[in-house]
């Protein structure tokens, strides 16, 4: 009763006469007061994870749950006529992050502050973030996101610095976002800003001069960048990151007293994936401004900086030319230089090199060379950084290597997005869980209770149900509720081969119309968005949307079959659609998922993954059993030998007449009067000419496998069962076990 009162006292009336937006102010009131009396996380060592990312979704309910009072303050509402669901819709969601990497990140910082681990997130605070998605046409069209209220949670600080660039010296603000640790103490995400930031530049869609650095620099997540200026406007962006970083490591150093030769001791630097590579030079140079000579500061900051690649994906292994960066900031490439010079003296190997015969810098190789430690992120995706695309650096540095597969914050997963799955799980094994994933393995004393069985079974129909209201709300698309879901969201790529579902639609919809009508309807959903100068990735969305169209016009198959591309997917669409998920996909080319998050995510809501064994797949089938998961296509050496050996060919698969009669189907007029008939037969003649992701390849396995899924959910007691292994085994995926594997390998935070 005494939150109730607080609140009352807070809103100056009754809870059933305040209104949503007063109950929402009122309760960010209630936190902030709650997080000033929580401890702030001190220990002798910091950790400090610089990352382009940080999807931190909505944080009311987050922080209601790390705070201990998320069911008290439902409870109270739901008594009072009001629905906290409702009130949460008012908050706006961070545009920090994209996909995976910024969503693990945040699940990082949850962990780290819930373990009481002394660490702060470091990043850049994007005004409009990556971009609003938006459909006309049947097209993806990017608009700004204005996430950015009087009452977000961001706090100003009074911390600055000056970043110097080549033609231009500009200052930095710093704002704050408290991480609540689950019964624990507080760290902070850090997002450095520039003061002279112009939000007005940005006139329509997401269209800026990418010149203007003063004006621009924190508009956007990834501008684009298929022109020099974008490149540069990124190498801008990461450089004022990691100045920022670099410098506020040394402040707070120096505030502590401590001494900068001794920086390892009280400083863990964790560069998430290539974009905060620069802090390793700039480091540097800094240290070298406190009088400390460079070959002794390039030894401290090997000793400090940690290395997590996320992809094997060249693209995504960032290298800029000598000269682009020589333009940003060319007081970096003398100390670059230097680490280059230091590398070749040692290693004539020039697949090493930090500088390649090209004059490209290449980004991983610097945080290869000069970090203690280089991880993957799953099983899998280490041993293949060892055997293959780092094997140079893994025969010179072996003892670096090591593996911390990703995890997931249950506690967000489960009692928010997933309310009533949580609560019954307290009343089967107890609340242990949410501090020991591991204790969900108690499920299994139910696998053969019919009661606990069918009540997952409700549970997950419930879910169904919300998720429906939902899409009807925002999309204007009603899903048959008895239909199986089989949902794919994440971003668009070409390696995660939206486009092989899409042609599983196609396969479905020609089923359908020559009488082949399935046991059960299907609602197959896609979310996801594409870069906006990723021109394949956009035409796959424009596919799917076209298939969208054509079925939902079609009434003797939309009955049987519906597909929906929802709009704008992010982390609060994912929390709808997780939980009501029957059939997780994760189809990508095997050897190139590094590991994915929302595979876990899916498992641990009682979703059963249809995937190729790629990235952490391998480790989610090591946990349930053959049994209790759908696998199919070639294995990652099967696809790398294919790569090796250049004999993948397309057209070979293409001219299968099962193969043949749906990749012609896109382009099919039938298709044709829902869209672009360019933009289709670019995408056809892709998958026909080069597709570097062999979907072909593995196509008809997908498509067999898929109809086998769709079998087996008919026998209701046996997917009820394997709905029960995958939540009871989802227990390994927890950023916890992570993150205590980070601190007890790498960080040592303890001491």
């Amino acid at each position: 009763m005494q939150l109730e009162k607080t609140l009352t006292d807070l809103l100056g009336k009754n809870i059933k006469d305040s209104t949503d937006s007063e109950i929402y102010l009122a309760l960010l009131k209630l936190v902030d007061d709650m997080v000033k009396a929580k401890p702030d996380i001190k220990k002798e060592k910091k950790l400090y994870y610089i990352s382009a990312e940080f999807l931190i979704g909505k944080l009311l309910s987050n922080n209601l749950i790390n705070l201990g009072i998320y069911q008290e303050v439902r409870g109270i509402l739901e008594n009072n006529g009001k629905d906290l669901a409702s009130i949460e819709e008012i908050e706006n969601e961070p545009s920090l992050g994209n996909g995976g990497l910024g969503r693990l990140a945040a699940c990082f910082l949850d962990s780290i502050a819930t373990l009481g681990l002394n660490g702060d997130g470091v990043g850049l605070n994007y005004h409009f973030g990556l971009f609003k998605q938006e459909y006309k046409n049947n097209k993806q069209y990017e608009v700004k996101n204005e996430w950015i209220t009087p009452n977000s949670w961001l706090k100003p600080t009074d911390i600055s610095f000056e970043v110097p660039f080549k033609d231009l010296t500009v200052k930095s603000v710093l704002y704050d976002i408290d991480v609540v640790g689950y019964n624990n103490g507080v760290n902070s995400l850090r997002l450095f800003d520039i003061e002279t930031v112009d939000e007005s530049v940005v006139k329509k869609g997401i269209n800026f001069d990418p010149t203007d650095i003063e004006k621009v620099l924190t508009l956007f997540l990834y501008p684009d960048d298929s022109t020099e200026e974008g490149k540069l406007l990124r190498i801008y962006q990461q450089y004022f990151m990691v100045s920022n970083a670099a410098q506020l490591i040394i402040h707070e150093e120096k505030q502590k007293g401590h001494n900068l030769r001794k920086l390892h001791k009280h400083v863990a630097v964790q560069i998430n994936d290539t974009h905060p590579t620069l802090v390793i030079p700039e480091l540097i140079r800094l240290l070298s401004k406190e009088g400390i000579e460079m070959k002794e500061a390039i030894r401290i900051v090997t000793k400090t900086c940690a290395y997590t690649n996320h992809t094997i994906l060249s693209e995504a292994l960032e290298k800029w030319p000598y000269e682009y960066l020589e333009k940003v900031c060319p007081h970096l490439m003398p100390i670059i230089e230097a680490l280059d010079a230091v590398a070749c003296a040692k290693y004539k190997d020039p697949n090493v090199q930090i500088i390649d015969e090209e004059r490209k810098v290449h980004m991983a190789r610097i945080c290869m060379h000069y970090s203690h430690s280089i991880n993957g992120v799953a099983a899998l995706h280490t041993e293949i950084l060892k055997k293959s695309e780092l094997r140079p650096f893994y025969k010179i540095y072996a003892e670096k290597f090591n593996n911390k597969t990703n995890g997931i914050t249950f506690r967000r997963w489960l009692m928010h997005a997933n309310y009533d799955l949580a609560q019954w799980l307290d009343s089967m094994i107890g609340t242990g869980w949410r501090t020991n994933a591991w204790d969900l393995q108690k499920l299994l004393y139910f696998h053969n209770d019919y009661n606990a069985l069918e009540a997952i079974d409700l549970i997950k129909q419930k879910k169904k149900a919300s998720l429906i209201k939902y899409i009807k709300e925002r999309e204007n698309v009603d899903i048959n509720p008895n239909s199986i879901f089989c949902i794919q969201i994440k971003r668009l790529h070409e390696y995660k081969r939206q486009q092989m579902n899409a042609l599983y639609v196609i396969y479905k919809y020609l089923e359908i119309k020559n009488g082949n009508i399935p046991v059960r309807p299907i609602t197959i959903i896609f979310g996801g968005k594409a870069a906006p100068a990723y021109t394949t990735a956009k035409n796959i969305i424009h596919l799917i949307k076209c298939l969208q169209s054509l079925i939902e016009n079609d009434p003797e198959v939309s009955k049987h079959l519906k597909v929906i591309m929802v709009t704008n997917y992010n982390v609060s669409y994912a929390e709808k659609l997780i939980p009501a998920c029957d059939i997780s996909e994760q189809i990508s080319l095997a050897s190139k998922e590094a590991s994915g998050t929302g595979n876990m995510k899916f498992m641990l809501n009682g979703a059963v993954t249809l995937g190729t064994i790629d990235g952490a797949n391998v480790e989610i089938r090591e946990q349930v059993g053959n049994e209790n998961i759908f696998t199919f296509g070639e294995s990652s050496d099967q696809v790398i030998n294919h790569y090796n050996n250049h004999d993948y060919v397309a057209k070979h698969y293409y001219e299968r007449p099962n193969i043949k009669r749906l990749v012609d189907f896109i382009d099919n007029p039938e298709v044709v009067k829902y869209g672009d008939i360019k933009c289709l037969q670019d995408l056809k003649n892709e998958l026909i000419n080069k597709d570097w992701f062999m979907t072909l390849l593995d196509l008809e396995s997908y498509i067999n496998t898929k109809e086998h899924a769709f079998n087996r959910f008919e026998d209701r007691l046996s997917w009820r069962k394997m709905m029960l292994v995958n939540i009871a085994k989802a227990g390994f995926f927890s950023s916890d076990r992570t993150i205590s594997e980070y601190n007890k390998d790498i960080w040592h935070l303890d001491r």
